[in-house]
């Protein structure tokens, strides 16, 4: 039960790995190879073969079917796979979930009589996140603004183009890339979920739920870090 490490790979091997690391975990906001989600990963010539674990026998099967739909779309989309295999491993719906995704049956088709067939497939709990994730990268950027003496008032002004460059802010961009919502130098910094800039009404409660969020999505990656260590055996 070995992870390989992206050094080890050659030829296709790390074009597969980087479109892996843009598969994120919908409810962490975070990668799945940077979370140490996928157990394997080998190109032989034009086929590809993954293998995602996760951190308890009884994750969500919901998040679990996104990671690994995300993962394969991720793989076969890349130049020079011919096909891709990609399971879950060790959970509790893995079979449904691993013959579902090669399917392309959908969520629903997966779990009959359990998903709502009625539903748009996973797509509106895929926003859902996305908007966590938008709030919580919106709050950092914030949040270390108004630690550096800025005002209130000084971020319902402040736009993307004016806020300090780093990780925070590209994050940032990336999430409202994500929900197509202003990112480019003019952007304001702050915007409702629906895209409008903020004002003033409600601001300082708006921003303490954001916070909530952000730390709810970071405790809970550290929670599942822990029970991925201790589940199998890895460092860290």
């Amino acid at each position: 039960m070995t992870v390989e490490a992206p050094a080890a790979r050659s030829g296709l091997a790390p074009a597969v790995w980087r479109a892996l690391g843009t598969v994120r975990d919908p409810e962490l906001d975070e990668s799945i190879t940077d979370l140490k989600f996928v157990q394997e990963c080998t190109v032989s010539g034009d086929e590809v073969t993954v293998v995602l674990r996760l951190p308890t026998y009884f994750c969500a099967p919901n998040f679990a079917y996104l990671m690994v739909a995300d993962a394969a779309d991720a793989v076969r989309g890349l130049p020079g796979v011919r096909a891709a295999h990609v399971t879950l491993a060790e959970h509790f719906a893995s079979d449904e979930i691993n013959a579902g995704v090669a399917a392309g049956g959908g969520f629903s088709a997966s779990f009959p009589g359990l998903a709502d067939p009625d539903a748009v497939d996973l797509a509106d709990l895929r926003v859902t996140f996305q908007r966590k994730a938008h709030s919580a990268a919106q709050e950092l950027v914030a949040d270390g603004l108004l630690r550096a003496g800025h005002t209130l008032d000084d971020l319902l002004g402040t736009t993307l183009g004016q806020a300090p460059e780093g990780p925070a802010l590209d994050r940032l961009r990336r999430r409202r890339a994500d929900l197509r919502l202003p990112a480019g130098p003019s952007a304001p910094l702050l915007l409702d979920p629906d895209g409008t800039p903020m004002t003033a009404d409600g601001l300082p409660l708006k921003l303490r739920l954001a916070r909530t969020t952000r730390v709810s999505i970071e405790g809970n990656g550290i929670f599942c870090r822990g029970l991925l260590a201790t589940r199998y055996g890895d460092e860290g």
